[in-house]
């Protein structure tokens, strides 16, 4: 369903105000400006102060110790790891694979291996060896076990049983005997119980006890509902008593004196915190006002003169001081800087040179310990001519123009 829309130049209606509001607003305004407006210049001078400090003070000195405590605490750490830990740290890695990983991996290849290999086959004919004696041993205990165990059987078949059978039979004419006397003495004890106790019980419980348990009952539920009365009336009256003496005069004073007091209030403060809001407003634009022609007068007194002697002045003394020392030092420390990293490849370039003469060392060390040990490889043997090989030869291949047999030979 669609609705309607307001038109566009309708604007909502403004609140009623009544005469106490108008009466109240401009007064409260004055006051309030004129209470406001030093406020609020003091304010934004605290707020010009304080965002110049932070520009011109606090910034380039936080970026300084930044600096310092780069060139101080960070850069000497990362120089050190760069150019002396991480080369020493890769020298000697080089080398520890050279002296340690390559030897380990040759003995456990050369030596470790076929040793381990020949002691499991060591073992596994000594577990054999000890099988084999075993069955043999255990065999023969097997049948000995045996033998006994069938010479204990037909003892307990010839005499244990007999006699067992024979115990349990007289245990179980015992156990019938004192059975029956049991159950002749339980039923005496039950019968004494019921017509000594139980009965005279049972008759003092119906005849005595329940009358007076509920005489009593009865006389306490009529002593419960006369004290509820007597309560629910004394509660009644104080009640009343409450209602006429506390509620209805707080309630008179509520209605008819805080009610009205509270809403002149609430009128005052609005217009208070209103007029507060507004004179912020208007003391903002008057210090604004008040800031431009202070700028503008430190501007024409300070910083023009200023600005002319850095133009006139410092800018030609700097370019001057900059063409005469800081270029010529800047070029020699560049020179500096070349020379020595020319010199730290050349170093670089010495220890790489070492580092190959050591792994080639190494490998003719461990070429010459295989050939001590091991002996030379053995040379392949040269190839044999095609006649010894059982092989025809070039002269004697079948060709078409010749023949095998002995029937077509000419």
């Amino acid at each position: 369903m669609d609705l309607e829309k307001p038109p566009a130049d309708e604007r909502p209606v403004p609140r009623a105000e009544g005469c106490l509001t108008v009466a109240v607003r401009l007064p409260v305004r004055i006051v309030v400006l004129v209470l406001v407006v030093p406020v609020r210049m003091t304010w934004d001078a605290l707020v010009v102060v304080g965002r110049s400090l932070r520009d011109t003070v606090l910034r380039p000195a936080g970026r300084a110790l930044l600096w310092v405590a780069w060139a101080v605490f960070v850069w000497p750490w990362v120089t050190l790891w760069r150019y002396a830990v991480v080369p020493v740290a890769r020298t000697l890695g080089r080398l520890g694979y050279v002296l340690l990983v390559v030897p380990a991996a040759w003995l456990y290849g050369r030596v470790l291996t076929p040793l381990g290999h020949a002691i499991a086959w060591t073992a596994r004919g000594a577990c054999a060896a000890l099988a084999w004696l075993s069955r043999g041993v255990l065999g023969g205990l097997g049948r000995l076990l045996r033998g006994i165990g069938t010479g204990l059987g037909r003892v307990y078949a010839c005499l244990l049983a007999p006699a067992g059978r024979a115990l349990a039979r007289l245990l179980k004419g015992v156990g019938i005997g004192l059975a029956a006397a049991g159950l002749g003495v339980y039923e005496a004890v039950a019968w004494l119980t019921r017509y000594l106790i139980v009965v005279p019980a049972r008759w003092f419980y119906e005849w005595l006890l329940a009358p007076v348990g509920r005489a009593v009952a009865w006389t306490a539920r009529g002593l419960g509902r006369l004290v509820r009365m007597i309560f629910s009336g004394i509660g009644t009256g104080l009640y009343w008593t409450l209602r006429v003496l506390l509620v209805l005069p707080a309630l008179a004073v509520w209605r008819w004196v805080l009610v009205p007091v509270g809403r002149v209030l609430a009128v005052v403060g609005r217009e208070i915190v209103e007029a507060l809001g507004h004179a912020w407003r208007v003391a903002g634009h008057l210090s604004l006002a008040a800031g431009r022609f202070l700028a503008r007068l430190f501007r024409l007194a300070f910083v023009e003169p200023v600005r002319w002697v850095y133009r006139t002045v410092l800018t030609p003394v700097g370019h001057a001081v900059r063409d005469t020392v800081l270029r010529p030092a800047a070029e020699a420390a560049r020179s500096v800087g070349r020379i020595t990293r020319q010199t730290l490849a050349a170093a670089r370039e010495s220890v790489r040179q070492t580092l190959a003469a050591a792994r080639e060392s190494a490998r003719q060390t461990r070429a010459d310990v295989r050939r001590i040990l091991f002996g030379t490889p053995r040379e392949p043997e040269p190839l044999r001519p095609a006649d010894h090989r059982g092989e025809p030869g070039a002269t004697a291949a079948r060709t078409l123009g010749s023949s095998t047999t002995a029937l077509t030979k000419d």
